[in-house]
């Protein structure tokens, strides 16, 4: 069993004893918590919208979400089965005080969360997430009496909302995908982008499209992030089937990534790539993604004469960079794309379009479009910490060992070698480091996550 309480939200498994894994008294606290603390930020603004993804537990989780905000004098708007840029939209349409996700996003089917947002349908800040947990610590919440409890409603109006945000998108050409007639397999892996993601395919013109995995009942068919190994379904397929490309999201469709028309990986790391080009052609301006992410997008926007900027991992350090350096593009190697104009949020449903409209314009299959740009090979590992070191002072040693090297220490430790770099981070939920290094040749980016272990391992005894 596990709970995890980050300032990113709380996630926990499903049932055990309460502090030990996400209990319905779990749910009720961290909840109480995040209304009250609503409360305190905006004392006149009632609302909060949420909406859940298609996990087995999300209905339960929900009704005791519902409950306890309603218990605490708040106005639910419940956008139902729903995804997490789709909530993040509604909160800012309904000029709501927050909102509330349901989805444990790309963990397997035993847990569930409640993603946290502010009332620019943001995830809020650190600062605000410690005090969030602080409150759930001392318990400090006060329920409303019997005459000032909030009321409910359903609004499925949201799937519609979203897509037509989508399609008429300034740079989201309709015309010149529905020409190009694409014959696309989408893995819906059981959760919500089984209804959206047909829905928004249909009105960008595309008619050709057959989904796996598309009845939302939360037992997901394979391991649902989307990552190579638990997308061979989708790439078999695709191969199968003769279709131009794949499409995979993951259970709160957040994440999108491709499969190529000969079942190949497209790469998580390049949607944004591929996106930020397509943005970057039509639009100068500067991109940001975090500092575990391909070099290829710096040198995309280096060529079409913007400046790329790092950021500190997680979606809304990612955000932060964003306004301050005010990017055009941003996101995360994750397959997570960033759109500001549109909102401060990853949106799978964003991406398809400008994915899909940069095909369209390019002439390209998609093979070609992933031939056109760098290649660069990431080493994901990760090493187990032993009990009582100090991460800081081996960070430290590692940094004094390639002084002579270009360093950045805004999240963890990361080292450039000319084309080279490797980033060592600590895991917020678990007693690892991460070590992701990247290089154009797979050999060369295994060779320094390797060396760099053995370093870690030295000055670690």
């Amino acid at each position: 069993m596990a709970l995890i309480k980050s300032i990113s939200g709380i996630r926990g498994t499903i049932g055990g004893r309460p502090g030990e894994g996400l209990s319905p008294l779990d749910v009720v606290k961290f909840t109480a918590a995040y209304g009250t603390w609503l409360s305190n930020q905006q004392p006149d603004n009632k609302k909060v919208v949420i909406g859940r993804d298609g996990r087995i537990s999300g209905e339960m989780v929900k009704n005791l979400v519902v409950s306890t905000l309603n218990g605490l004098g708040l106005d639910v708007v419940d956008l139902g089965l729903s995804t997490t840029p789709t909530v993040e939209i509604a909160v800012k349409m309904e000029k709501a005080a927050g909102g509330i996700i349901i989805t444990a996003s790309h963990n397997p089917k035993e847990w569930n969360a409640l993603k946290l947002l502010n009332s620019d349908g943001e995830f809020i800040s650190g600062a605000d997430g410690n005090a969030l947990l602080d409150i759930a610590e001392r318990e400090d919440f006060t329920f409303a009496d019997v005459n000032k409890l909030g009321t409910y409603h359903q609004d499925d109006s949201y799937l519609q909302k979203h897509i037509d945000l989508v399609v008429n998108y300034p740079l989201v050409d309709v015309a010149a995908i529905r020409e190009r007639d694409f014959k696309v397999v989408v893995d819906a892996v059981n959760s919500t982008g089984a209804i959206f993601i047909p829905a928004l395919l249909k009105a960008l013109g595309v008619n050709q499209v057959e989904v796996l995995f598309g009845e939302v009942n939360g037992r997901f068919s394979h391991n649902p992030e989307p990552l190579p190994e638990n997308l061979s379904a989708l790439s078999n397929e695709v191969n199968r089937s003769n279709a131009d490309l794949g499409i995979a999201v993951d259970p709160d469709v957040d994440r999108l990534c491709f499969v190529c028309e000969d079942g190949s990986m497209f790469g998580e790391e390049y949607t944004l790539v591929a996106v930020a080009d397509y943005i970057l052609g039509k639009r100068k301006g500067n991109t940001v993604s975090n500092l575990s992410s391909t070099q290829a997008l710096k040198d995309i926007t280096l060529k079409n004469g913007g400046e790329y900027y790092p950021s500190a991992v997680g979606e809304v350090n990612v955000v932060k960079k964003m306004k301050e350096v005010n990017a055009v593009i941003g996101g995360e190697g994750n397959g997570g794309i960033i759109v500001p104009d549109l909102h401060y949020g990853r949106d799978a449903l964003i991406g398809i379009g400008l994915f899909l409209s940069h095909m369209a314009h390019s002439k390209k299959n998609i093979k070609n479009l992933r031939n056109s740009y760098p290649d660069y090979f990431i080493s994901k590992n990760k090493i187990e910490l032993d009990k009582g070191v100090n991460v800081k002072t081996i960070f430290e040693k590692i940094q004094g060992k390639y002084k002579n090297q270009p360093t950045n220490t805004e999240d963890g430790l990361k080292i450039e070698f000319e084309k080279d770099w490797v980033h060592l981070r600590t895991s917020n939920t678990e007693p690892i480091i991460r070590i992701y290094a990247e290089s154009q040749f797979e050999t060369t980016a295994d060779n320094i996550a390797r060396r760099i272990m053995q370093d870690i391992k030295e000055f670690m005894h």
